[in-house]
């Protein structure tokens, strides 16, 4: 059986003015969400497709996109769906996310 999710990216950037456009016709909930789901589409592909590790960068900010970030990934460590995830140790703006055991 062929594989037919497009292979993400190792790293991928949630800041959304990286993946969309006229931000000026969001709501910041909305922007929020669209990181979100971003997030949740490339991790899904990632564990689709064998991968070991992926890495979300969340920024400094404020530390909401990084609180949803670890929250989500919260949900994905209790379901079995990941192994682990942690700050990297090189750049704490970084989420590196342990697929495989």
């Amino acid at each position: 059986m062929a594989k037919t999710l497009p292979k993400p990216p190792k790293i991928v950037d949630l800041h959304t003015e990286a993946f969309l456009d006229n931000l000026d016709i969001y709501e910041t909930n909305e922007l929020l969400a669209e990181s979100l789901e971003l997030m949740r589409e490339m991790l899904d592909a990632a564990i689709y497709w064998d991968y070991t590790e992926i890495r979300f960068i969340h920024g400094k900010g404020k530390g909401i996109l990084r609180q949803a970030v670890y929250d989500e990934l919260a949900h994905y460590r209790q379901s079995a769906a990941i192994a682990s995830y942690h700050p990297s140790y090189h750049n704490e703006d970084i989420v590196v996310v342990n697929i495989g055991l």
